[in-house]
């Protein structure tokens, strides 16, 4: 059903009011990296974002684009529990597409929708000191086989402090998920990880992580059969029914890390449907799926 426009504005402004001048990290991945139509969208809307009071992060990943890049240069892409398995040469190409690229794409388009767009990685201002992952234990053909996959972190401490300068002087981060450990190597992180780990830093009022589908599925298959709602106690449930499975599972992990950590909700959401931040936030309807502790709202409240 269509809204007559005023009907639209008078429906947004109490969650206008709700969350001006607050912290909301967004994680931008998927197709929004290698379509240029979505892309620009969602930066338009992040832009409108900071124009109503509420102070955006962007995070950004580059999947997409990594593997593509990877498959030119005749590179086989490999991946465990959804992590990309990182060697020194992986590691290379994921650096200059995501900081060299993307980063400076994305600060592009903000100044073009007449916003204020800074890149940063987690190496400026130590901003994200993270380990290497330890050996992972993963099931090959019934066996399980321990698998070192390279240079892919893990945050230890992420520092907010040089984000809230920027962010107090009406500028919008983007930030690369590239960290550094104490000897000064360069880390990948999975970008949903980042995400949630700076909500939490930050203490966000939301955390919203845009993907190519319409938040979790029962089946995959079936768009109908979207979960609307998980409370954090039923993750590892879902995970372990195989419902969160691939690359869906670090995305719900750095949701409930986050919602843990006291960022109020997380959502996951189709980046692909114009305009979809927009409505998740700004409507009384939901269309992703909202990750939140236990009994913390009624079904269907945001």
């Amino acid at each position: 059903m269509s809204l007559k426009r005023e009907n639209v504005l008078i429906e947004a402004l109490p969650y206008m009011q709700e969350f001006y001048d607050s912290v909301m990290v967004i994680k931008v991945g998927g197709n929004a990296m290698i379509n240029a139509r979505i892309m620009e969208d969602i930066i338009n809307d992040i832009v409108l974002l900071r124009f109503v009071g509420i102070r955006p992060v962007i995070v950004h990943g580059g999947g997409p684009e990594i593997t593509e890049k990877m498959q030119r240069m005749g590179k086989k892409p490999e991946f465990v529990e959804g992590l990309r398995i990182t060697d020194d040469e992986t590691l290379e190409i994921a650096r200059m597409v995501l900081v060299g690229n993307i980063n400076t794409k994305i600060v592009s388009l903000i100044g073009q929708s007449g916003g204020k767009g800074v890149g940063f990685t987690g190496h400026d201002g130590r901003m994200i000191l993270a380990r290497k992952k330890a050996v992972q234990k993963v099931l090959i053909e019934g066996v399980e086989t321990e698998v070192d996959i390279g240079w892919v972190g893990e945050s230890e401490v992420v520092n907010p402090e040089l984000l809230n300068i920027v962010l107090e002087k009406g500028y919008i981060p983007v930030i690369s998920p590239i960290a550094v450990d104490s000897a000064g190597n360069a880390l990948n992180i999975n970008a949903d990880t980042v995400a949630g780990d700076i909500a939490a830093a930050l203490r966000a009022k939301k955390l919203v992580l845009l993907t190519d589908v319409s938040g979790l599925l029962r089946d995959v298959n079936d768009p109908s059969s979207r979960i609307s709602r998980v409370p954090l106690e039923k993750v590892d449930a879902l995970i372990a029914e195989g419902i969160i499975r691939g690359g869906m599972i670090p995305k719900i992990k750095s949701a409930a890390v986050a919602v843990e950590s006291g960022v109020e909700k997380a959502h996951i959401i189709n980046g692909s449907i114009s305009h979809s931040m927009l409505l998740e936030l700004f409507t009384d309807g939901g269309i992703g799926t909202m990750i939140c502790r236990q009994n913390s709202v009624p079904e269907g409240d945001k």
